[in-house]
């Protein structure tokens, strides 16, 4: 496993926000998390990240126990996240955005990555010279998508990639992820969008309340009576 959670709590000064999570992601894998608003799924992924403070439990990457590791460690393990609401750095150029991914690298092969990025997304080679807060809410999700691939991550942690996109958008940002996954790059995909996201993952896990409360395969969880009940409106 590239990536193994037991017991892991996390609080907000009184308020528990997570309550023993356990859950893994192979290599190669991608593995959806969903639930409503609320849930948890954020601080999840912050706690993966290091943005925000395990209360207890382990987190394990790669074998390397994370304990209290900084971020920009994690980061040099191979970890990057998408955060959500895209975050780019809205008056910094589109091209210096992406440069900014690739901040802990050194070498020609920067510029290969570029090269790599604009063929990925036209869109941002035509627009590489704009204001990154210039762009469309689907173009900026793809300008987070291409920062966080110019770290050459090993787990790229996706939260809430379709929030505020038309279908068409989102559909789009979907045939992305999942061009990224068949080209081998391990995904944690948090999505509240749920149909979309179990139909795309190998494996996932359902939050509520800050607890797993099911797993299993993308497709038995799409056809499982309580997450239609409870996530797809059937």
């Amino acid at each position: 496993m590239l990536l193994e959670i037991a017991g892991l709590t996390s609080h907000y000064g009184r308020i528990r926000a997570l309550e023993g999570i356990d859950l893994e992601v192979a290599e190669g894998e991608l593995v959806a998390l969903v639930g409503a608003n609320g849930a948890g799924k954020t601080t999840l992924l912050r706690c993966i990240s290091g943005v925000q403070a395990a209360t207890s439990g382990r987190i394990a990457f790669a074998g390397a126990e994370l304990g209290r590791m900084a971020p920009e460690r994690r980061l040099g393990l191979g970890i990057a996240q998408v955060p959500e609401g895209r975050q780019v750095f809205a008056p910094m150029s589109v091209e210096d955005n992406l440069r900014l991914g690739a901040f802990r690298r050194r070498g020609s092969d920067v510029a290969a990555d570029l090269a790599r990025m604009y063929a990925m997304f036209p869109v941002l080679e035509a627009k590489r010279r704009q204001p990154a807060g210039t762009l469309s809410g689907g173009q900026q999700q793809m300008l987070a998508l291409g920062r966080a691939l110019m770290s050459h991550p090993r787990l790229l942690l996706l939260d809430e990639p379709s929030m505020g996109l038309a279908p068409l958008l989102v559909a789009e940002i979907f045939a992305i992820i999942q061009s990224l996954k068949a080209a081998g790059t391990t995904i944690f995909l948090v999505e509240q969008n749920a149909a979309a996201a179990l139909a795309i993952a190998d494996r996932a896990y359902v939050l509520e309340t800050g607890q797993v409360v099911l797993s299993g395969s993308g497709a038995d969880l799409l056809a499982d009576p309580r997450v239609k009940e409870a996530y797809l409106g059937v």
